[in-house]
């Protein structure tokens, strides 16, 4: 039998539908939402007939609004939760207004503190496309004659490697990257796509991310795999021209492993940043949104060279 770790997202009433939005957009299509607004809109509901109300339904009178969905205890399942876990930390950090309520995410059936460490019990190192090796720091490795060592470990914040998602992206980079090229890996995570891009030869890279802890965390891994030819910016660049300015251009690939909303707004700006030939690599798609985002690329002048495909998830290598 499965085992399965239940997460809680607590928030407002207002800010559910955005949340459920958002899960969805990392390939969680089912969940539980307990919102208090439900039972009064049942209560108002004047062509409702009934003279019973269930006490699960009484339930809701006082619940705090929260959202409920279920991983997998398992490695698929913990870097889920770590997805879930920067997606509500983001909201955290950007309620100054009061929109997300009390937001927090709490779990069962783990220790919240234990959370992390049980990533150790699946994350070993594991082998991505001819030659990268992804590996912890805890675990040590015999390469092969041409292998390339990755060292990440888990954090809060998503990208170990073992997601469909990040994986296809460094199996396509490791096709594309040549020596001396810049890469520019918007929506950075971890790092670890720039780490991957490094191995594989390229000579600087640059990071972004809204999330100041995934800047942070990034920069971390890059100099901890003995690279130090990056920069490293926080911010959003479809709303921040100067950001843009900061980035510059002349980039020979492109990484864009986020979800299918975001790259739809970026699609008008991935022109200004990549040199003439370059490469376009988009992923975090999932295959009900893979057309959508394909057309809004296509209407900015890109053109697909190539795509994988992996449960549900899509990796994109694009040129003009």
């Amino acid at each position: 039998m499965d085992n399965f770790i239940q997460i809680d997202i607590y928030t407002s009433s207002a800010a559910i539908d955005g949340i459920t939005g958002a899960l969805c957009e990392r390939g969680i299509t089912g969940f539980e939402i307990h919102d208090s607004a439900d039972f009064e809109d049942f209560l108002e509901n004047k062509d409702a007939n009934w003279d019973y109300v269930d006490d699960s339904l009484m339930g809701l009178k006082t619940v705090e609004p929260h959202v409920t969905v279920y991983v997998h205890d398992n490695a698929q399942g913990a870097e889920m939760l770590a997805s879930i876990r920067e997606l509500v930390d983001g909201y955290a950090q950007n309620n100054s207004d009061g929109f997300f309520g009390n937001i927090r995410m709490e779990l069962k059936n783990v220790k919240e503190e234990d959370w992390a460490n049980n990533w150790k019990q699946y994350y070993k190192p594991f082998r991505v496309g001819k030659s990268l090796i992804v590996k912890p720091s805890w675990e040590d490795v015999k390469p092969n004659d041409g292998d390339k060592i990755l060292e990440i470990d888990p954090a809060s914040t998503f990208g170990t490697g073992q997601h469909y998602t990040t994986k296809m992206v460094m199996e396509t980079l490791e096709g594309i990257v040549k020596s001396g090229d810049r890469v520019l890996d918007l929506g950075c995570g971890s790092g670890i796509l720039t780490i991957a891009a490094l191995l594989f030869g390229a000579k600087e890279a640059t990071v972004c991310d809204i999330f100041e802890n995934a800047v942070k965390t990034a920069s971390e891994n890059i100099k901890k795999n003995g690279f130090e030819s990056f920069t490293a910016f926080c911010g959003n660049i479809i709303e921040d021209e100067k950001l843009r300015e900061k980035i510059g251009g002349g980039y020979d690939v492109i990484c864009a492993n986020i979800v299918a909303d975001v790259i739809i707004a970026m699609s008008p700006l991935f022109e200004g940043f990549l040199k003439d030939g370059g490469k376009l690599i988009v992923s975090g798609i999932i295959d009900e949104r893979a057309d959508e985002v394909k057309s809004a690329l296509k209407e900015n002048g890109w053109k697909e060279i190539s795509r994988k495909n992996e449960d549900g998830w899509n990796c994109i290598l694009l040129e003009r």
